[in-house]
């Protein structure tokens, strides 16, 4: 399962590589009001549309900084009795960590920075970008 709408792009490459019989299914949280920096407890927006009870669950996340979102959902389908649950990011930020949240798999670590493309993105805008690339602010503080 993937968290949207981030995780479109790293699914998309994935998913053909998963040679097993699955349901792809998604769910929507939002804790971003359009800003750089998230906005308190994370919401659901859109829930599964399968079961988890008593299922294997790959969790697919673009990026996991402060940890909030995810461990919302990690507990949420502990709850719902998947039999169990790991977690591929493609993105790891383990300085900006809140909450003690550890994936099972890791393509990248990153440092901390707003980052923009390849799913992620800035006020819902460039995440079609092919690539990932640091944000950088132009404001003079």
């Amino acid at each position: 399962m993937g968290i949207l709408k981030g995780c479109i792009p790293f699914i998309g490459k994935i998913i053909d590589k998963i040679e097993c019989e699955m349901i792809l299914d998604f769910m929507t949280l939002s804790s971003f009001k359009g800003e750089t920096k998230s906005q308190g407890t994370p919401k659901i927006v859109m829930d599964l549309a399968y079961d988890v009870m008593d299922k294997n669950v790959l969790l697919v996340e673009d990026i996991i900084d402060s940890g909030n979102t995810i461990k919302i959902v990690l507990d949420l389908l502990k709850q719902r009795g998947a039999k169990s649950v790991r977690l591929l990011t493609f993105l790891d930020k383990p300085s900006g960590r809140e909450v003690d949240v550890k994936a099972d798999y890791v393509c990248f670590e990153v440092p901390h920075g707003f980052l923009v493309g390849f799913g992620l993105d800035y006020k819902d805008k460039l995440r079609n970008l092919p690539y990932v690339a640091h944000m950088v602010s132009n404001d003079k503080k």
